[in-house]
Parts: C-alpha cells; structure tokens; sequence
C-alpha cells in the first residue's frame, strides 16, 4: 500500500540504533584509540617529574623547603597554554610537518623537545643552583604543556564521534599509568640506582635520563598514528594565507578567529559559563583533601596507601566506565549522571568528616571519590571535544575551554580555606557540594534550548 504525504509526515524519526556491548567493547581495540593510549602515557610521564619527583630530588639535596615553595609557579604552563595555541593551529612544522603531516609533525617536534628537556633538567644540580633547575624544570613544563595541546586537537580530530568517550577512557588511563611511573616508579629507580653505588646526583640523573626514554611510547604513537584528514583542508587554506601574510600576522588572526568563530554560536557564553561551573564542586572539595585526611590523623604512609593506590584503580575503572556511558546514552543524559554522580561524592567527605579517623571509610570515600569524578571527567571532556568542530582552530577552542574548566581550581578554590574556617569541614564539603547546582541548572536549560541536538561523542 502507498504510503501518503501526510502520513509518511506524521511518521516519528526512527531513533539511532545505540551500540551494543560487543560494539562498545571492540572501539577500545581500534587503532585510532591505540594511538590515543599510548599519546595518554607521554602526557602523563613530565608532569610528576616536575612536580612531586623534583620535590623529592631537591629535599634530598637540602633545598630550603620556602624555596621548593616556590617551584608551585612551575605548572604556569599547563594553566595558560591556550596562550600559545594558535601557533599550533596556524603553523606547520619546518620539515616535520612536511614529512608526517600538519598535527604528527607538532607531535614529533614537541616530542624531541620533551626529550632533551627532561634530560637537561636530569643533568642539573638542585644544591648548586635551584634557578638552573627551575629553568629547566619550565622548559620541560611549556614542552609538556604544548604536547598536550597537540595530542587533544590530534584526539579530537583523528577520532570518530563514536570513539570519543572511549578514546578519552583509554587517554586517562594511560596518563595516570603515566605519572605513576614518573612517580613512584621514578623514586623506586633512583632508591635502586643508589644501592649500585651511584652518587646521589648521579642517580638522580640517570633516573631522569631513562624517563626521558619513555617518551619514545608517544613518539611510537606518533609514527602508527595516521594523519586526520581534516588536515588537507587545513592544509590548503595555510597556503593560501601564507601567500597573503607573515606567519606571526597568520597567528594572531588565527586565535582572533578562533574566538570569534565559538562565539558566533547559538547560546556560546551560556556554553562558556556551563563548561566554568561543570567541575567547580569537586574543584572547590579537592583543593584542600590533603589537608583535611592530614589533619584527621592519618600518615602519609596511609594516604601514600589509600589515595595513590586504590585512587588509582578506582580512576582507572571511573574512567572506562564514563567512556561505556557516553557511548550508550546520549550527551545530555550522561552529562546528568556525570554532574550527578561528582556533586554527591563530596557529601562521602562530609560523612568522613563526621566520623574522624577511619581507615576503612577513607578507602571507601577515597574509592567514591575517585571513580565518580573520573565518570564526570570523561563524559565532560568528550562533550568539549564535540564543541570544537572546526579544524582550523581545534587547539586554540580546546585550550581555552579546557582553560575555562580548570578555573575551579586555579583560581575559584583560593577562598577555600576561608570557607573551611567559618563552617568546618562536615559543612565545608556541604557547600562544595551545593556549589555543583548552579552547573545542574544549566544543564537542564540549554537541555531545554535543545543545545545538545546533533552533538554527541557517542
């Protein structure tokens, strides 16, 4: 029978098909998620080795512990490299490019710079000059910070929609195996080296050397890795505008546009202000656990334990189960349970609060924790993945909107010892908790404004 006009009209659109189990599995093995896994361990390897393992370094070489203080300023940055984006959008690579293609060539080159850089601070001595080290130690920062640019404008272009989350849940992963080797596994070599009878600046040195080594995991990555092929089209509007400008005028466009063309979208500073407030509930609640399990009594052998041990499966599995959620369900549902989920985990840190020092209610709260904000991490970082559509400036909108999501942390959380001061910790935690509404709200308008239409990671 012939279907009329009016009745093929009223006939509701057939939903997409959601992906089975077998599907949701079998994206993990694709090599375009590979490539993205073993990208997570080159990001994840320099930022300890800057951090807590050259603390460890200059305490053994008796720094005045107010000058290892200051090596804080160290991370600027990660917290400032939408600054430098545009370079990455608007310039090729000399040669690198050329012979790899436009974002494996930035992969390469930030990659051999990543290198040396760890090296050079290796051969540094914290007791002769901690200037030098801190020199050092930002050279290997802006290399690190800058890979990360490349490696999420690689990500998020390389990837299929249907493998965002999941690239994102192996990203993760991966990074977190990243800094645990930098990490513990950094100090174990050294303690090792230094049972072989090497000095101590000599161990420390060799230690660095071989971490430097591991960065050849993401130069692996980089060489099985396929160029996106949104790179042609970048590729040929490069030519044109390099035939019209220098490239530091190409630059600046290139980051003027890039503002322009999010801002040119329907509901964009509605978007802004949701993707500030998104994670400014944990944001606020981590910025002082440290100081809160410490000051309940427990040893830094115990959060040592704990925190970087069953914090570290518990990431793991919160990871991989929010790529499962963001690939069976849409964005906006999985946004809710992401939201959801890291707004009443903090309330575990009231109950800990509550109940004082508890070694098995820190494992539990420490295991909420972890896995819940891993859930709402990936299924957060895949809805900013979706948001940056065009090639021509995929790092710079990434960089600043990822930029804009850190804000809870880096700037919003420096009252939080204030807040803790007035009300104490069990109605501390509850404030942070309350803080994730204002995001929740948001949420349910631009639902209501039909904002996630036609985006989805999954």
């Amino acid at each position: 029978m012939a279907v009329t006009p009016d009745a093929a009209a009223s006939t509701p659109p057939a939903k997409p098909r959601r992906p089975s189990l077998r599907e949701t599995l079998a994206v993990y093995l694709k090599r375009r998620v590979l490539v993205v896994l073993l990208l997570g361990f080159s990001s994840g390897l320099p930022l300890v080795l800057v951090g807590s393992t050259l603390q460890a370094w200059m305490t053994q070489s008796h720094v005045d512990v107010r000058t290892i203080g200051l090596f804080a300023a160290v991370g600027i940055p990660y917290s400032i490299k939408f600054v430098w984006a545009p370079f990455v959008d608007a310039l090729n690579v000399p040669l690198l490019s050329r012979l790899l293609g436009r974002r494996r060539g930035w992969l390469m080159f930030t990659q051999i710079w990543l290198m040396a850089a760890i090296v050079l601070l290796g051969l540094c001595d914290p007791a002769a000059s901690a200037l030098v080290v801190a020199l050092g130690a930002l050279f290997v920062a802006a290399a690190s910070a800058t890979q990360d640019i490349v490696i999420d404008a690689f990500r998020v272009e390389s990837l299929e929609e249907s493998e965002q989350a999941a690239g994102l849940a192996s990203y993760i992963a991966a990074y977190r195996i990243g800094t645990l080797v930098s990490g513990a596994g950094a100090l174990l070599l050294v303690t090792h080296l230094r049972g072989l009878d090497l000095g101590a600046r000599a161990a420390w040195s060799a230690g660095y050397a071989i971490m430097a080594v591991l960065i050849l995991v993401g130069m692996t990555a980089t060489l099985l890795a396929t160029e996106p092929q949104r790179s042609n089209v970048v590729n040929a509007e490069h030519e044109k505008e390099a035939a019209r400008s220098g490239w530091l005028q190409r630059t600046f466009w290139s980051a003027i546009d890039a503002f322009r063309d999010f801002l040119s979208r329907d509901l964009a500073i509605v978007v802004l202000v949701f993707v500030t407030l998104f994670k400014l509930a944990d944001a606020l609640a981590f910025s002082l656990s440290t100081n809160f399990i410490l000051g309940l009594g427990f040893s830094l052998a115990q959060i040592a334990t704990i925190r970087n041990g069953v914090g570290f499966i518990a990431t793991i599995l919160g990871g991989f189960t929010g790529g499962f959620i963001a690939r069976a369900l849409p964005l906006a549902p999985s946004l809710w349970i992401g939201g959801i989920l890291q707004t009443l985990m903090i309330l575990a840190f009231s109950v800990q609060a509550h109940l004082g020092m508890n070694e098995t209610v820190l494992t539990l709260t420490t295991t909420i924790e972890f896995f819940f904000d891993a859930i709402g991490t990936v299924i957060f970082v895949a809805y900013l993945s979706v948001l940056c559509k065009n090639p021509l400036y995929t790092a710079t909108q990434f960089a600043l909107l990822n930029a804009l999501a850190a804000l809870g942390r880096t700037l919003f959380s420096v009252g939080s010892g204030y807040i803790e001061h007035r009300t104490g910790w069990v109605w501390f935690f509850i404030v942070c908790a309350l803080s994730g509404v204002p995001a929740l709200c948001l949420l349910a308008w631009l639902q209501k404004r039909r904002h996630f239409d036609g985006l989805s990671p999954a």
